[in-house]
């Protein structure tokens, strides 16, 4: 279904066929009052009017002619329609850089503790039903950023999908350990092979990722000096919790000031953070231009591998990172996503000793078309080399 989310467009669509709507979308989040004339002289089977203005008589009419009007739900700290993915300006609004306690006032904090006060598994059914529609048009923006715009169609109309990469792993991975920087080159290299990067939007690994892509339209050397700036930590800081440490953040948004995306360059350096306030006393990366920010885990999770269409690559992490790899195994054994891609895992000693798991992996994928895609190494340029030679129309499902 289609998605409207300015006046613009939905005079558009009305002026498709005189008098009625020529086919259903979703209309989200206008002030339709000024077109109250129109609406009374259409009809709206199968559309769908979500937190849009609108007054008693035109949302009785639309009602009246087969559309649906679901009006914003109240007392929430979040938006429940939105028509975009987040913004680091969005999430971290209220943020003040030189305040040490200054997260804990941003946007995302805000809605994080709302989700803790109102319970990660609601009874309430206004709570539940808002965090699923908001997580709803979060998947629809999430679909609309994956177009690539600046792609030719094979066919006029065509859409052309971005080429999705996603970097995983844990959570506790320091900004000063050897496998952060190699996270950042890899995926720094491949958002400059015209791929887009995506990850779980933490910290660590995570964070690692979207650094990268962030500048890629720099030159290499920025990269060191920005790590340079991150990996100093404060005195007594807790080992493998370094996104716990109070100037975290304030290191990231120091990178953020000093190494800014040139203008114009904005769309190369792109890459997609997908979180969950789940574990929202995590702070987000900042180093993602866009970000999904879920309240579902699993909706989040199967999503984010699902998006992946040109292979995930493992770095060391935890439970959550073992548990994505048989999770985006099984999706490949199954064929469920329609082809067979890519995965990748990077740190031979971890997988294979500290968390055996490329035995079971690569038992498993035996005598199976997706054994062909797996890897296990320590090279940059091999993971690098293994993306970028991968062509999907070769392992299509049957």
């Amino acid at each position: 279904m289609r998605q409207i989310d300015t006046i613009a467009d939905f005079e558009r669509w009305l002026d498709v066929e005189s008098g009625s709507a020529p086919f259903p979308v979703a209309v989200q989040s206008l002030d339709l009052r000024s077109q109250e004339q129109r609406i009374a002289e259409a009809t709206f089977a199968d559309a769908i009017f979500l937190a849009c203005e609108l007054s008693e008589l035109a949302a009785g009419h639309i009602v009246m002619t087969g559309g649906v009007v679901i009006p914003d739900l109240s007392g929430f700290d979040f938006t429940v329609h939105r028509s975009s993915l987040y913004t680091v300006g969005e999430l971290f609004d209220g943020f003040d850089p030189s305040d040490p306690d200054g997260y804990s006032k941003s946007y995302d904090q805000r809605v994080h503790r709302q989700y803790l006060e109102q319970g990660t598994s609601p009874r309430a059914f206004n709570t539940s039903l808002a965090r699923r529609l908001h997580d709803h048009s979060i998947t629809e923006a999430l679909d609309d950023a994956l177009v690539d715009a600046n792609a030719p169609g094979d066919d006029e109309g065509a859409i052309s999908l971005r080429k999705v990469v996603a970097i995983m792993g844990g959570h506790s991975m320091e900004r000063s350990e050897p496998m952060y920087g190699s996270v950042a080159r890899i995926s720094r290299e491949l958002t400059r092979r015209n791929f887009l990067m995506i990850s779980g939007g933490g910290p660590g690994a995570m964070e690692a990722t979207h650094l990268g892509a962030f500048l890629a339209s720099r030159p290499d050397d920025d990269l060191e000096q920005a790590l340079a700036v991150l990996r100093p930590r404060p005195s007594g800081a807790l080992p493998g919790k370094e996104y716990a440490d109070r100037d975290w953040l304030h290191r990231a948004w120091a990178v953020l000031e000093q190494f800014p995306i040139p203008t114009g360059a904005e769309s190369q350096c792109m890459s997609i953070g997908v979180p969950t306030w789940l574990y929202g006393h995590e702070p987000p990366t900042v180093f993602a231009s866009h970000i999904a920010k879920y309240f579902a885990n699993s909706v989040r999770e199967d999503g984010l591998l699902a998006l992946a269409s040109h292979g995930v690559v493992f770095a060391p992490g935890s439970a959550g990172t073992t548990q994505e790899i048989f999770q985006d195994a099984a999706q490949n054994h199954y064929g469920t996503q329609g082809l067979y891609s890519p995965m990748i895992l990077f740190g031979s000693e971890f997988w294979t000793t500290t968390r055996p798991v490329w035995p079971l992996l690569s038992h498993m994928a035996s005598g199976h078309r997706y054994g062909e895609l797996l890897t296990l190494t320590d090279s940059e340029t091999e993971v690098v080399e293994r993306i970028t030679a991968y062509d999907p129309t070769a392992f299509l499902v049957d």
